[in-house]
């Protein structure tokens, strides 16, 4: 059964792959985008849907950023605070 999961995680990967290959060949005729201030960039259709997509996942991650710092700065707070309680021997955590 864990076999047939792992190919089936590669079928669906290769089928992603090649949907996505077949895109980038059928679009490569030019596009153009036009920009402020009255510039236009001229580029294959399949780079201006990639560079979208790279944008929009630069902006996720910035966006993310804060929370990820607030967790990390809680978890560094917890992890010393459990160092004090055990070292104090006030441990509140319970043996199993």
């Amino acid at each position: 059964m864990k076999n047939f999961i792992w190919l089936l995680k590669w079928i669906i990967k290769a089928a992603i792959f090649f949907t996505l290959f077949a895109f980038a060949l059928n679009n490569q005729q030019d596009a153009n985008v036009h920009l402020f201030f009255g510039n236009v960039w001229h580029a294959p259709l399949v780079l201006v849907v990639l560079m979208a997509f790279a944008m929009g996942l630069a902006v996720g991650i910035l966006a993310m950023v804060p929370r990820w710092w607030k967790h990390r700065v809680a978890a560094d707070k917890a992890r010393r605070q459990l160092g004090q309680d055990s070292q104090l021997g006030n441990s509140t955590l319970t043996p199993p």
